[in-house]
């Protein structure tokens, strides 16, 4: 009987030790506001994160079950899950960072101007600038090479528009490349006026100059690529999917990923080129700590603002212009078959109707049905009313920037005239087509910050909140669409919902601490937002 007694003593006592034993975190967030972007959208004030995962999200209970040396109190602060951006060209921003930067030119003795000063500093053979404008100048026709060949006689200079799409370059420049009046290119165009050549290359055209720059080494590169990096820390982007990487940049990606200093989650859709067909294709799908290669990107068309995109109908400001494919449709159904049998997604670019129209029946006649492919059509941003089911029918995801509608509005309507208006920059319609919408930047060729995106997409407001009612507002969508749009939807859109876009146990720890509540906040308060920290795996990046 005592033997009998004692053992219910103990086994009392040890029930009464297991239930004060605590289970041991790397640290405790108390007191926020933490929008877990879960199915149920549930909102918590607690987080407990343990070796870069979370270990559980909830309220003030959880500090009885949960120990940590760090029980950090954020004071009211609105965390989030990570930002990711599910189009960027980051290797590319990183690389051109030494370039010359002519965003927000006014006009173009304001570009030429600081071409002059930066040549001065430069002591490259090549005088290099990006982000060009026209759109923004008084009179808004494309610039010519006349003032240039005057001030750089011998010394080649390539200048790209902002959207990647179009270059002016010198007469020293064009005959490097051996361009003539006579000179042909396959899916771009050599403008000429007069008979002349007026220094502007679109599309393809491009690259006869660009191929005969001097590149620089990556180890030149990784310094830039690394502040590429702390860059998009700062603004809250924890994740970013990386849309058209070369063979080269991504073999050093590869070898710097085994170092583990790139801290950036990265997806990456490779460059339309056979050495990355021969050496990826064949082989599983490449994931390894913050490094996925998860697919092929093909450019179809143009751009817009360069007269690039293929257009069903004339542009309404040059007749008989329909700009054009970049590649033969035929050429890209043959990747696309492809891939088809393989784990890898593709991407392609299509921004005119008439390019969406080829690319949305190429791809409904290898898809056959709705499927778990999410292979995706970049931009998607001037559509046909009788193609936009497409999406929803065979799971094609239009991967859309909103800050897009919001550069263009200004001019888009003069290219495209009234009735095609009503389905370009159609994010609410296309979110309805498989009920998840992924958003993203494209930068450099945008402002790389979520909560342009963010605003872009739910007020259809630029920084200087114009239009007072919103650009085609009806295509806005609600916060928590494009909360979702910049997290969950965006991982989802490269296979990684089970590892991010979501504050939820098991998950990367990938979160975002602003001081603003985006679900009640006026537009012109989240513009001004400045992130007070960024946590990647666990880890505080920003401040670091």
């Amino acid at each position: 009987m005592f033997t009998q007694k004692r053992l219910y003593f103990l086994l009392l006592l040890s029930l009464i030790f297991s239930a004060c034993k605590k289970n041991n975190a790397d640290f405790i967030i108390t007191n926020a506001h933490i929008f877990t972007v879960n199915n149920s959208f549930d909102t918590a004030s607690v987080l407990v994160v343990k070796n870069g995962k979370i270990l559980a999200v909830g309220n003030q209970e959880l500090l009885k079950k949960y120990n940590a040396v760090n029980v950090l109190n954020f004071k009211g602060a609105y965390i989030y899950p990570g930002f990711v951006d599910a189009h960027t060209h980051f290797t590319g921003y990183g690389m051109d960072k030494y370039k010359l930067v002519l965003y927000g030119c006014k006009s173009f003795d304001e570009m030429i101007s600081k071409v002059v000063e930066y040549a001065k500093g430069s002591n490259r053979e090549w005088i290099e600038g990006r982000l060009w404008d026209h759109q923004l100048w008084a009179n808004k026709e494309f610039p010519t090479k006349d003032t240039l060949d005057k001030l750089f006689p011998t010394r080649p200079v390539f200048l790209m528009r902002i959207d990647g799409h179009a270059i002016l370059c010198n007469q020293k420049a064009l005959d490097i490349a051996g361009i003539t009046t006579e000179t042909k290119v396959e899916g771009g165009e050599i403008l000429k006026k007069n008979g002349r050549l007026t220094g502007l290359l679109i599309d393809n055209a491009v690259d006869l100059v660009k191929s005969k720059i001097p590149k620089r080494s990556m180890d030149e590169v990784a310094p830039d690529i690394y502040q590429a990096q702390e860059d998009c820390f700062k603004v809250g982007l924890t994740s970013v999917v990386e849309c058209g990487v070369s063979n080269e940049v991504v073999n050093w990606i590869l070898k710097i990923n085994e170092t583990n200093e790139l801290k950036l989650g990265l997806s990456i859709f490779l460059s339309d080129e056979s050495k990355n067909y021969n050496q990826f294709l064949a082989h599983p799908i490449y994931l390894k700590n913050n490094l996925k290669i998860v697919g092929f990107k093909i450019f179809a068309d143009g751009s817009l603002g360069s007269r690039g995109a293929f257009l069903l109908n004339a542009y309404a400001d040059r007749p008989h212009h329909h700009g054009q494919l970049l590649k033969p449709i035929d050429s890209i159904q043959t990747i696309a078959l492809k891939i088809a049998h393989t784990p890898y997604q593709l991407s392609i670019h299509a921004i005119g109707d008439a390019t969406n129209h080829e690319i949305l029946h190429l791809l409904a006649n290898i898809l056959k049905q709705t499927n778990d492919k999410r292979w995706r059509i970049e931009h998607a941003q001037v559509l046909n009313p009788d193609d936009i089911s497409f999406f929803g029918k065979f799971s094609i995801i239009p991967s859309v920037q909103p800050t897009h509608a919001i550069s263009d509005m200004k001019w888009a309507e003069t290219r495209l005239g009234t009735e095609r208006m009503t389905l370009a920059y159609a994010y609410k319609s296309l979110l309805k087509q498989n009920n998840w919408l992924p958003l993203g930047t494209d930068f450099p060729v945008e402002e790389m910050n979520p909560l342009h995106t963010f605003c872009a997409a739910v007020f259809r407001q630029n920084v200087k909140l114009e239009p007072k009612n919103g650009f085609q507002s009806s295509e806005a969508l609600s916060r928590k669409e494009a909360l979702k749009g910049i997290t969950i939807w965006a991982a989802k859109s490269t296979f990684e919902e089970n590892r991010k876009g979501s504050l939820e146990v098991g998950k990367r720890a990938d979160f975002v601490v602003l001081p603003t509540n985006l679900m009640t906040a006026n537009v012109d308060s989240i513009y001004n937002t400045k992130v007070i920290y960024t946590y990647v795996n666990g880890e505080c990046v920003y401040p670091n």
